[in-house]
């Protein structure tokens, strides 16, 4: 760790830097964490790396090493100076200064796929907490052109984004993962691995973008909103908590729909599963 955390704190000196906490920033000083993030995306040079939230760019400089391109978003102002001063000899370096829910993700993939001789693409981030899911929701409603996403998050969003459906970690969230990708996780990563240091424990995961949703939905809207009803109220029976919905007629509707599927009446939302989910949104109009 100490080559990495030199470098972290002659930066932070150099350029009179401290971590912003209103940006969730907690700079990353664990080269062992670092080589997993960068060998775990499994990055060629026909690859184009998105990196979202770049920081000091003490994982920029390895993911520039492997890959073809690699385009940096980056928010706050600080660290753009730091980047284009650290990275200026690599040509296959590009920087956004923007928010990256912001950001035409779609175009600019296109943009690069046609100028470039990009094969595939990957997102690779340390993600601030208080921002990951609407982050990973962005990368997987847009439907992107992207075949890998490798994040470090904060432990306990980890384990309801990796958990399987049905599962007692689950959330509405592993649904949705679950619908787009294949998840894994790859590394527990100790507060220590950071300055400064957060109050809890993070996690390394890996999202493989699924080529066809494991199950089939005729609307992906209806489908989901059912799933957000579920859980938004989930002590409740499934019958109560999409009762008082726009989905359904009236609960006469919704108990026999279960009845048909031979599920019980009183189960909850969160015992189902994303199969059963589908099959109910399936016979809703």
């Amino acid at each position: 760790m100490g080559n990495i955390y030199n470098e972290t704190t002659f930066l932070m000196k150099r350029y009179g830097i401290t971590a912003n906490k209103k940006l969730g920033q907690n700079f990353l000083i664990d080269e062992t964490v670092i080589d997993t993030i960068a060998d775990t995306s499994e990055i060629t040079k026909k690859d184009l790396v998105i990196e979202i939230g770049p920081g000091l760019g003490t994982l920029t400089k390895k993911l520039l090493e492997k890959a073809g391109k690699v385009i940096c978003i980056e928010l706050d102002d600080r660290m753009i100076k730091i980047l284009q001063e650290r990275f200026f000899m690599y040509e296959n370096f590009e920087i956004i200064n923007e928010d990256v829910l912001k950001v035409d993700l779609k175009e600019l993939i296109n943009k690069e796929k046609r100028d470039e001789q990009i094969e595939k693409v990957k997102i690779v981030a340390n993600l601030p907490y208080y921002i990951t899911t609407p982050i990973i929701m962005k990368l997987l409603e847009e439907k992107l052109e992207i075949n890998t996403i490798t994040v470090m998050i904060q432990k306990e969003v980890a384990n309801r984004l990796t958990a399987v459906p049905s599962d007692k970690l689950a959330g509405a969230i592993t649904y949705s993962v679950y619908y787009y990708a294949q998840s894994q996780k790859i590394l527990t990563v100790p507060n220590t691995s950071f300055i400064p240091a957060p109050e809890v424990e993070s996690e390394v995961i890996k999202l493989t973008l699924r080529k066809t949703a494991p199950v089939e939905v005729k609307n992906e809207e209806t489908f989901f909103k059912i799933i957000k009803y579920a859980f938004m109220q989930r002590r409740k029976t499934l019958v109560n908590a999409l009762a008082n919905t726009d989905l359904f007629t009236n609960k006469e509707q919704i108990i026999n729909i279960l009845q048909e599927l031979n599920i019980s009446k009183k189960i909850r939302g969160e015992a189902l599963t994303i199969e059963q989910f589908a099959q109910i949104a399936n016979r809703c109009t």
